[in-house]
């Protein structure tokens, strides 16, 4: 009995044969963002940050723990939103890539499944790849490669989206889009894989929850933009035939310029801030391995590989295996959501075939409840819900009173749980088949706002516990194997969800 209830009300004093086992290395009831070195004032953050002389007199908490800095935590967050920007954007221009394709139904049509399924499937190898790749493993550089990788194949794709329009067969063009595809799941994987591990080496689960909070960002913005086109510019009701001498082709082509410039310059401006970055930690690292040993070596980074302990998959998973299986588990459950979040529709619409096309007699598609009835508005309007919830979740977890990271297991239980929202859709107005419940503010939020809360508070909390369970020389490996247990959990829930995609 004392061991069932140790599992749940914390995890006691392990006996000396496991004895490094889930014994957390820092105080998990400590405030996130309190706490000695935890705050600076603005001048020392940015100096901090940015200028070579202020930063050297900054002073190290324990075990040269980086004192926290806001200007750090931002660049984090930008860098989150650019680990996620690609996958956003590939998901907000579908309708985009169905004109491209329209000429060949059968490509049109598994179009949005291929993409998930290369996308995810790339990215999981990448990871697997990189995970194994830790003693001559360069994180800053592996940054740097995805940002400027992401911004070539977004700079390729904006540019097709007007000089290479009449040429391009369709057959053709989804060559082209599923190459673009695996470039950019292969960057995201060296990004997923740098940052988490990256964020680890400074020692602040804070900037961890940056990352997580910068995706959840990433995911809110897209649904915001479509919704915001829609209102501004209606689709003439032939948008769907095509009519008018190609029109809608080219509202849409405009609406993919600006997605894909805009992916563009978010990479851009990731990796401008990202440089004062790594100069900072190269900073830390002098530090912790003390000056004789970082003159014996070409570079701070040649001495920090030199000294780095390369952990082993079995011992990351002995040390790891509740917060991996948690955040595997909670991704996988996620993934159900674009499917269901695609198919529901307002109840104010009229009928089924409306609620596919948009497009009803004489009134464009919706009843007296004007946007909402339109699922050009309604169904984006789904998303931004969810992803809403999503990032409050992510910085919810940065609460000490909403932490459960010393308590593992119940993450775990917690992630399985989220399963009881799925038979929830199936009170919405699926399809445009009827719903259950006749509120759309019951799907909106009672399903897609705590479905998407839970998610982040729960992904940020596993990946921001994963530093506290493992020793000081471990961080960066533990937290590239968490990054793939999330993508492994994204690339099972996305072939999963297949099963309620008909």
């Amino acid at each position: 009995m004392n061991r069932i209830r140790s599992i749940f009300m914390g995890t006691p004093s392990p006996p000396a044969h496991v004895h490094h086992e889930y014994t957390p290395l820092h105080d998990p009831e400590t405030p996130v963002f309190e706490g000695p070195h935890r705050m600076t004032n603005t001048s020392t953050i940015l100096g901090g940050i940015l200028d070579d002389d202020e930063a050297d007199e900054l002073e190290l908490g324990p075990a040269h723990e980086a004192p926290f800095s806001w200007v750090e935590y931002l660049i984090f967050g930008l860098v989150g939103v650019a680990m996620l920007w690609a996958w956003n954007m590939f998901l907000a221009s579908a309708p985009y890539f169905a004109l491209r394709l329209a000429d060949s139904p059968g490509i049109r049509t598994v179009s949005q499944s291929a993409i998930i399924s290369v996308s995810t499937i790339t990215n999981l190898i990448a990871m697997a790849v990189l995970m194994n790749i830790q003693a001559s493993a360069s994180y800053p550089y592996r940054i740097n490669v995805a940002l400027l990788t992401n911004i070539g194949v977004f700079a390729l794709l904006t540019l097709s989206t007007f000089v290479w329009t009449d040429s391009a067969s369709p057959e053709s063009y989804f060559a082209f889009l599923l190459v673009a595809v695996a470039a950019t799941a292969w960057a995201t994987g060296l990004i997923q894989n740098g940052a988490f591990a990256f964020a680890a080496s400074f020692g602040r689960p804070e900037y961890v929850q940056a990352i997580m909070t910068g995706q959840g960002l990433a995911g809110v913005l897209p649904p915001i933009t479509q919704m915001v086109s829609v209102v501004l510019v209606p689709p003439p009701a032939s948008a769907s035939k095509g009519e008018d001498g190609g029109t809608p082709s080219s509202d849409a082509g405009t609406t993919a310029f600006i997605y894909f410039l805009a992916a563009v310059l978010v990479s851009l401006a990731a990796l401008i801030c990202f440089q004062p970055l790594v100069a900072r930690h190269n900073r830390l690292v002098e530090a912790r391995i003390g000056d004789a040993m970082a003159e014996s070596f070409h570079s701070v980074e040649d001495a920090e590989r030199a000294s780095r302990k390369v952990v082993g998959v079995l011992t990351l998973w002995h040390k790891l295996h509740w917060l991996s299986a948690a955040v595997f588990g909670c991704f996988a459950v996620a993934m159900f959501f674009p499917v269901f979040t695609a198919r529901i529709v307002s109840v104010s619409t009229r009928a089924a075939a409306n609620a596919v096309t948009g497009a009803a007699a004489g009134a464009g598609g919706t009843s007296g409840s004007g946007l909402l009835a339109d699922p050009a508005f309604f169904i984006p309007l789904g998303f931004f819900f969810w992803n809403l919830g999503d990032f409050v979740g992510r910085i919810s977890s940065s609460f000490p009173f909403l932490s459960l990271r010393h308590r593992p297991p119940l993450l775990l239980l917690a992630a399985f749980l989220r399963l009881g929202f799925l038979p929830l859709y199936v009170l919405c107005n699926v399809d445009g088949k009827g719903a259950v419940v006749e509120s759309d503010w019951f799907y909106l939020l009672l399903v897609q706002l705590p479905y998407g809360l839970t998610n982040g508070w729960l992904a940020s909390s596993c990946m921001m516990a994963s530093g506290e369970w493992v020793d000081e020389n471990e961080s960066e490996a533990a937290g590239a194997f968490m990054g793939f247990a999330l993508v492994a959990g994204l690339t099972a829930g996305s072939l999963a969800s297949f099963s309620v995609a008909g």
